[in-house]
């Protein structure tokens, strides 16, 4: 069976996306400003999340009274982090590492979907790469 004709022409219209939304650079740049607070905010919940005096303050804490005040701070720390993910999600971003603050934006490059790629400190959206490479296949943009 033979490709469909765009394919053969060099055109993609017919492949499979994965992503509903895709982003321009500029418009993922235009995305940082709001993006910045909301990844470090999710990066203190998570270390709320995993912040060992608190968990053992948990344990100690459970038998006695169902956690008590540590108990209420894992439950807040988990659910803003799990308000955040959904988020960030909503609005097209995919989160890669909360730690770093790394994050990928689905866009189309010359007809395919890659990802835009940022993480915190960065002053600008300026790498992309292929959506099975990862970070390690970061390239310039143009």
């Amino acid at each position: 069976m033979s490709e469909p004709e765009a394919d053969i022409n060099g055109g993609d219209e017919h492949r499979r996306r994965i992503y509903q939304r895709h982003f321009t650079a500029g418009e993922a740049n235009a995305m940082l400003p709001t993006l910045k607070p909301l990844l470090e905010r999710l990066r203190e919940a998570k270390s709320e999340l995993t912040d060992e005096e608190l968990h053992e303050a948990l344990g100690e804490s459970a038998p006695a009274n169902g956690g008590g005040e540590p108990g209420r701070k894992v439950g807040v720390a988990f659910l803003e982090v799990r308000r955040l993910l959904l988020a960030l999600g909503e609005a097209g971003v995919v989160v890669k590492d909360i730690d770093r603050g790394l994050v990928d934006f689905p866009a189309l490059r010359d007809g395919r979907e890659v990802f835009l790629c940022w993480e915190l400190g960065e002053a600008e959206v300026a790498h992309w790469h292929e959506l099975d490479t990862g970070y390690p296949g970061r390239r310039p943009l143009d």
